[in-house]
């Protein structure tokens, strides 16, 4: 029988694991901004805010990692001088258009959560709904009426687990400019109310 916790902020040692996880799920959205891959993992291990996420741990280990934004910190930090000392000027100013733009910032009384992922293992297994169900819990005692997150199109897994969790889809902004350079070409912005009677 497998021991499942679910766990406020990053374990210290376990950056590389949450930087794998997060790549997996997001590299394609943030592979043109980060690349290459071992790089990108190892610039996010290093900038990971521990406070700014929730993890699953199954027999101990790391298997999943919801991360959210409060007070303008996210779970991924890193200054924009943080990437021109890791890719250097030239290389680095683009990257941080591209960074800029999925820049996003909460509104007041709002949670924005930065992104969720299971390891492939364990997906299927429910995890993902814990960690969300941690994530009302924090922004329900931050004081925060509701949660928002962005689903890119080419994630409809992502997006049939939030719709069965009680988020809506509020708004889908086309970016079809963006489909060759960052793998998609729409986001949907889905909101849900941190009201305990809504759970």
């Amino acid at each position: 029988m497998r021991t499942v916790e679910v766990r406020r902020g990053v374990p210290e040692g376990a950056e590389p694991r949450v930087a794998e996880l997060y790549w997996e799920a997001f590299g394609r959205k943030l592979g043109a901004a980060l690349n290459p891959p071992d790089r990108a993992r190892a610039f996010l291990a290093r900038h990971l805010r521990h406070g700014r996420g929730v993890v699953a741990l199954v027999d101990g280990g790391v298997a999943g990692v919801a991360g959210y934004q409060l007070g303008g910190e996210g779970l991924i930090g890193g200054t924009a001088g943080d990437v021109l000392a890791e890719y250097g000027r030239v290389r680095g100013l683009p990257r941080l258009a591209l960074l800029a733009l999925m820049e996003r910032r909460a509104a007041p009384g709002e949670l924005v959560m930065d992104g969720i992922a299971v390891a492939p293992e364990h997906r299927g297994a429910g995890l993902g709904s814990l960690l969300l169900g941690e994530i009302l819990t924090v922004a329900a005692e931050q004081g925060c009426h509701r949660v928002r997150l962005d689903v890119i199109d080419v994630n409809p897994r992502a997006r049939a687990l939030y719709e069965r969790l009680g988020f809506r889809a509020v708004k889908t902004e086309r970016t079809p400019w963006l489909g060759e350079l960052m793998g998609f070409e729409a986001v949907t912005t889905m909101h849900r109310s941190t009201d305990r009677s809504d759970r």
